[in-house]
């Protein structure tokens, strides 16, 4: 097996690690401010970040799931909420318009967004509803050549400045998931407006709103999709989501990891570095472990998809396993660092505080646990009933 990155990869991954780099001293800014960094990400779109899995006829670069996944993992080192900004603007915020828009709505907010133009985000989550999207209240009633929307989504990322929306709504609440469909909404939208502003202690800077969907009416040809086939269009990008965040997981363990090491090597206690005492060296060879199993998940769920293959329970278990590996790294790393890692000087809280971001979106833990059991006994147990 050849675990090497291509040339092309490994040309990106150094690239990309030297722009964002540069960009490390606004990190802080960012979380201290929680305003949306518009200046930075005006900037990384003139680089082309925001069109790396789109094809180059549209201004995107037509780079694949590892390269996309080296993106993530780059940019989460640098800023947990600039990376919840780009990779909603790279892939949940613009997908479904790149696959099922018009050419009139990729002009106006696909190729926009993928130059920095315009900023784009998804709305899944509602108050009552999370990982359930069965549960979907948000409601697309057709009339005529046209659906009114109306629903209320939260958690959603960049919704105070977005200036379009693809939003998940039910057309039909007794077939559940099967009503499941996808419209686009444009800001300015008579009906559409955004509610309070959440305020949260993870990926900072990626401002979470309410939104409020009130006899919002869009033309039919919004509905991004084919009726009935929701759930499917949902299938084709959950695995591409769950890999980018295993990616995110990876990148915030590396620079935790980083932040640890360096403060073992240069922290005395007792005469000698307290990198030389063995409980420190035990959570050093620990988190050296899961590092690296997270790192050998999240390229071969990356891999998978570019082969063509089937990623559901592969992707599932990279964005488990990464995502836990982030928390877990993160706490070991505070203390490390003892009372240090609660001090605002080191970025190790804020590492401590980002960890939490990456475990809800693309399904929670113990959603994916079930998953990953639920294949592994249909795979195991063809006649066994799930």
């Amino acid at each position: 097996m050849d675990f090497r990155l291509t040339e092309t990869q490994r040309f990106f991954r150094e690239q990309a690690s030297q722009t964002l780099t540069r960009l490390a001293p606004k990190a802080e800014d960012i979380d201290r401010a929680d305003e949306f960094p518009l200046d930075v990400f005006r900037k990384l779109g003139k680089l082309g970040y925001y069109g790396i899995r789109y094809p180059a006829e549209i201004g995107g670069m037509g780079a694949d799931c590892v390269t996309f996944t080296l993106l993530a993992e780059e940019i989460a080192r640098v800023s947990m909420g600039l990376a919840a900004v780009v990779t909603m603007q790279c892939l949940m915020g613009t997908d479904f318009i790149y696959h099922f828009g018009t050419e009139a709505q990729k002009e106006r907010c696909l190729i926009p967004a993928i130059r920095g133009e315009k900023i784009a985000t998804i709305a899944f989550t509602e108050p009552d509803c999370g990982s359930d999207l069965g549960s979907i209240r948000t409601r697309a009633v057709k009339d005529g050549r046209t659906y009114v929307i109306t629903g209320r989504k939260m958690w959603i990322t960049n919704g105070p400045v977005a200036d379009f929306v693809t939003v998940a709504a039910t057309t039909d609440p007794a077939k559940r998931l099967g009503g499941l469909g996808f419209f686009l909404v444009e800001k300015g939208t008579p009906g559409f407006s955004v509610g309070q502003k959440i305020g949260k202690i993870s990926a900072r800077g990626a401002n979470t709103a309410e939104l409020i969907f009130d006899g919002c009416r869009i033309p039919e040809e919004n509905f991004l999709g084919r009726e009935g086939k929701g759930p499917e269009h949902l299938n084709n990008i959950l695995g591409e989501i769950r890999t980018m965040i295993a990616g995110l997981g990876l990148g915030l363990s590396k620079a935790s990891f980083a932040a640890g090491l360096k403060y073992a090597g240069e922290r005395e206690a007792f005469g000698r570095t307290i990198g030389s005492f063995e409980l420190i060296q035990e959570k050093i060879a620990e988190m050296e472990m899961r590092i690296k199993a997270s790192e050998f998940l999240t390229y071969y769920a990356a891999w998978l998809r570019d082969s063509g293959a089937s990623t559901g329970k592969e992707a599932a278990m990279a964005k488990l396993y990464s995502t836990e590996t982030a928390c877990f790294v993160a706490d070991e790393v505070t203390r490390i660092h003892g009372a240090y890692g609660i001090a605002e000087e080191f970025p190790v809280q804020r590492y401590f505080r980002d960890a939490r971001f990456l475990l809800f979106g693309g399904g929670t833990s113990e959603i994916l646990k079930t998953l990953i059991a639920r294949d592994t006994l249909k795979r195991n147990r063809p006649s066994a009933v799930i």
